[in-house]
C-alpha cells in the first residue's frame, strides 16, 4: 500500500506541472472506492490552484472546491502528455491544458472524491480525525508522549492508527521502531518520555529519508514521471525474516499485529 512517503513523493511529482492549469475534461472509469461525488461535467473549466497532502491523501485545490485523491492498495497517479487510450485499470482521468492526471488501480481500493472545502462533511469525514503531520512543526515530542500515555494498545497499532501521528503506515513503523529500539508488541503508554523522544526523531527521519530515495516500491508503485521507488532495499528490519540484523546479526523476526506482518531484532529493540 502506498504510505506517506509514496503520496509524497508522487505530489512532489506533479504538483508544480499541474499548478495554474484549467479542467477540460474529465471521465471516470469502474467505481472506485468512494464516488466522486459530482457530475464529473461539474469539474470542467475550473483551474487547479494547488496540490497539498495530508497523511496518504493528496488534495488538489481547485478554484471551487477540493479534489481528494487516495491511492488505495495498489493506486498510482501519473500525469502527462502522451498518453495511450485508457485501459481496463484506468479509472479516473482528468485532462488540463497543461496535461493529463490519471489515476491506475488495478485493487479499486483507491478513490477521489470532490467536496466544497475542508470543512464540506464529505472532506471533514475523511480527514478529521488525522493526527498530526510528523514532518511539521507541530509534530511535538512532548505532545507525541501524551498521546502514547492514553493508549495500552501495542506501539505499533497505535503508529498505524493514524491519532497520535498520521501518515506512519506498516513499512515505516516497523522501521522507525527499529531505529528507537522498541520492540513493537509493547504497549504505548509504557514508553517513556525520552524513549518517546527517541521514536519522534526516528519517525521524521525514516519518513524523510523515504521520500529521499523516491519511497518503496514492493509491487507497483510509481510516481507521476513512472519511476519507481528504492527505500525498500534499504530497510532494516521490513521483509527480512530470517536474514541477519545489520547492526547485531541475530536474525530477524516476524509476527502478526491486526493483519498486517510486524518485522523486528529481539536484541536491539527491547519491550
Amino acid at each position: 500500500m502506498p504510505e506517506l512517503p509514496e503520496v509524497e513523493v508522487t505530489r512532489l511529482s506533479f504538483a508544480d506541472r499541474v499548478a495554474g492549469a484549467r479542467i477540460k475534461a474529465v471521465s471516470v472509469g469502474k467505481p472506485l472506492r468512494w464516488p466522486l461525488g459530482c457530475p464529473p461535467r461539474q469539474l470542467v473549466g475550473q483551474r487547479v490552484l494547488a496540490v497539498r497532502r495530508r497523511g496518504k491523501y493528496l488534495l488538489i485545490d481547485l478554484s471551487d472546491g477540493l479534489m481528494l485523491i487516495h491511492l488505495g492498495m495498489s493506486g498510482s497517479v501519473s500525469f502527462g502528455d502522451d498518453f495511450p487510450a485508457l485501459g481496463k485499470h484506468d479509472h479516473f482521468e482528468m485532462v488540463t491544458s497543461l496535461g493529463t492526471l490519471r489515476l491506475n488501480d488495478p485493487r479499486r481500493f483507491g478513490a477521489v472524491v470532490y467536496a466544497r472545502g475542508e470543512s464540506d462533511p464529505v472532506a471533514h469525514k475523511l480527514l478529521g480525525r488525522l493526527g498530526v503531520e510528523p514532518l511539521s512543526e507541530a509534530f511535538d515530542p512532548a505532545a507525541f508522549h501524551q498521546a502514547l500515555k492514553l493508549r495500552k494498545t501495542a506501539i505499533k497499532q497505535v503508529l498505524l492508527g493514524g491519532e497520535a501521528v498520521v501518515g506512519v503506515g506498516n513499512i515505516y513503523a516497523s522501521e522507525a521502531l527499529f531505529l528507537a529500539g522498541i520492540r513493537p508488541t509493547t504497549k504505548a503508554s509504557r514508553i517513556s518520555k525520552p524513549r518517546a523522544a527517541l521514536l519522534h526523531r526516528a519517525i521524521q527521519l525514516v519518513l524523510t529519508q523515504a521520500i529521499a530515495k523516491g519511497g518503496s516500491t514492493l509491487r507497483d508503485f510509481s510516481n507521476a514521471h513512472g519511476e519507481v521507488g528504492h527505500f525498500q532495499l534499504e530497510a532494516m528490519v521490513y521483509d527480512r525474516t530470517g536474514l541477519p540484523c545489520r547492526v547485531c546479526a541475530t536474525p530477524i523476526k516476524s509476527l502478526r499485529q491486526g493483519q498486517r506482518s510486524t518485522f523486528y531484532c529481539v536484541s536491539c529493540q527491547k519491550p
